[in-house]
Formats: structure tokens, sequence, C-alpha cells
């Protein structure tokens, strides 16, 4: 339980540092982008309270070879985070993609064009929990689905995690959006099978279980 708990550390560590490396690269980006509609203002409450992620949606998950994960986002307490995630997976960004940082007792991370959790999207969106000064209820339980980010509050942009473990330590630092319904034995056989080759979970390219695609249902 000890080398987990150092290993989680390490992660969370490593993880932080590398996704701020992402945020660095979009902010110095050369073309420039139409602004979100929200992720640039400044009230991040009002934000919240006009996104139009608001509501119970679902979602399901294809991994190659395992199953599928089905998901209730939880437009509620976080709607731009949801919002995001639909968006993205309705334009087929996710399809195809992997997951590429797993570990056993922790979670299984993906969603990054990259593979390597450096990459994401085109757009960033604000952090919707209680560090960045946005209430967020959701505990960061077994089954919760949750979104990666630098030390930028506002870095998140595609890269999704399931956990495969309790893990409230991450409660109102990381935002929570939803939760599996169905197929968390999917999730827990992915963390299982998996063989990192550093303490950070990084999975070799040609071992990445692949995200065939994510499907929202409403």
């Amino acid at each position: 339980m000890n080398r987990l708990k150092k290993q989680i550390k390490s992660f969370l560590l490593i993880m932080l540092i590398a996704m701020v490396s992402m945020a660095m690269l979009t902010a110095c980006g050369g073309d420039s982008e139409e602004p979100d509609d929200f992720s640039d203002m400044e009230n991040t409450v009002e934000a919240k309270e006009k996104a139009p992620g608001i509501g119970i949606h679902h979602a399901e998950i294809e991994i190659q070879d395992y199953g599928t994960i089905k998901l209730e986002l939880d437009g509620d307490e976080a709607p731009l985070t949801v919002q995001n995630f639909m968006d993205l997976a309705n334009a087929g960004f996710y399809d195809g993609l992997t997951l590429h940082r797993i570990m056993d007792g922790f979670m299984i991370q993906g969603g990054d064009p990259e593979g390597t959790g450096m990459g994401g999207s085109d757009k960033n969106v604000v952090g919707e929990f209680a560090s960045n000064g946005i209430e967020n209820n959701i505990s960061h339980k077994k089954g919760v689905i949750s979104m990666a980010r630098s030390q930028d509050p506002d870095s998140a942009s595609s890269q999704f995690f399931i956990t495969v473990a309790d893990s409230e330590f991450l409660d109102g630092e990381y935002a929570a959006f939803g939760h599996v319904t169905e197929g968390q034995e999917v999730a827990d056989k992915i963390a299982a099978d998996a063989e990192p080759t550093d303490n950070n979970g990084t999975i070799p390219p040609e071992a990445q279980p692949v995200i065939t695609k994510i499907t929202i249902i409403d």
C-alpha cells in the first residue's frame, strides 16, 4: 500500500509537469483561435450557470478487445466540462485514440491525440473544482470520470481519466464530471492488464488500449 501511495504521488507530480508543457504550447501557438464562449469569462461561476451542458447526459466508451464503459455525465455539477467532452465525442475526436497512462489501483487515462500525455484539442475548459472557485460535489470515488490538467487550473482539454479505486485526495483539484454506470469491470481489467514502464503509469505505444469510439447517447 505504501508503494502504491508513492507511485500515485509520483504520477501526480509527473502528470502536472507533463501537462503544463501542453498548456504552454497551446498558449504560444501560431494561428489564433476564436475564444471559447465560456472559457474566457472572468466570472467562472457565471460561466458555469450559462453552460449548455447543464443536465444529466449519457455516454459510452468502446475499448478495443475489452468492451464498453457506460457513463452518466453530470452537467449540473460540471456543465462546461461535460459540454466540452460531448463536443469532442460528437466530432469523432476520440475515435481511434488510446489509453496512454494506466495505474492499477488508481486510474486509466486517455484522450491524447499524441498518446504521450502532452497533447490535447484546440480548446481548454474552465476548471470546475473548488480550488478554482467553482463548486463541484462529485467525489473521486471508484468509477468517476474526471479531467487531467496541468498546474494551470483552466488547462484541461481532451484528456480524461476513470478511477479504478477511491481517490478522494483529488477532490477539489480536478474536474470530476460523471461516473460509470455499467462496465466498471472493463476499466478494472484494463488496469489489471497494464504493464507501465515507470511509476507514472506510462504505457508503450504498441500496448496502449485503443478507444474505438465514444458515443453520446443523450
